[in-house]
């Protein structure tokens, strides 16, 4: 049996394209009429294989369309649930990195992304959500995108001592690092 993806999947809160559509519609307008060019292209449910519509964001200018989406008077999508990535790889620019955010008061989701060449940061969200800290950081250790204006930018998942980013397409598959003996404990990290 072969089933399309784009039809509408069961989920607990019924067909999101039918609950939501219109709001997204509405969001998108007032996204491109309040950024224009800085919303590079819009995916939307209806067009393709996704869940939520997602926009892509000019990486300069991120952290103003995130700032304006967070607040009640933009579009109170005030939790931020994740920031992960994507290799594209052989695409250029290779990176994407991915916003996924969510509205208590419309529980209504959209997801950002910022496309991002090798070697290239994307600014730190941590200005706007205290909680983009980990997860900032779990992005540069696995794909190696950094955070420019990120307070600790370090390894979260892997040992200190590991080399490369395991989650990159170019990662070897048998890419072991085994260390006999365990991370040293840095003590300034175990105090408040």
């Amino acid at each position: 049996m072969e089933t399309d993806i784009r039809n509408s999947l069961a989920t607990n809160g019924g067909d999101w394209l039918e609950r939501f559509g219109e709001l997204w519609k509405k969001h998108i307008e007032t996204l491109q009429g309040k950024f224009g060019s800085k919303i590079e292209k819009v995916l939307m449910p209806s067009q393709c294989p996704t869940d939520v519509p997602i926009v892509f964001v000019q990486k300069n200018s991120i952290l103003e369309v995130l700032e304006f989406m967070k607040q009640p008077e933009g579009m109170d999508y005030h939790f931020l649930a994740d920031i992960t990535a994507t290799d594209e790889l052989p695409e250029q620019p290779r990176f994407h990195v991915v916003y996924q955010l969510f509205s208590h008061s419309t529980k209504c989701r959209i997801r950002l992304k910022v496309r991002v060449s090798e070697n290239e940061s994307v600014p730190s969200a941590t200005s706007i959500w205290k909680a983009a800290n980990w997860a900032e950081r779990e992005v540069w250790d696995m794909f190696g995108i950094k955070f420019d204006g990120h307070p600790d930018l370090r390894r979260i998942l892997m040992d200190e001592r590991w080399e490369g980013h395991p989650l990159r397409k170019d990662y070897p598959r048998r890419g072991y690092q085994i260390f006999p003996t365990a991370q040293d404990v840095k003590p300034e990290l175990l105090q408040d």
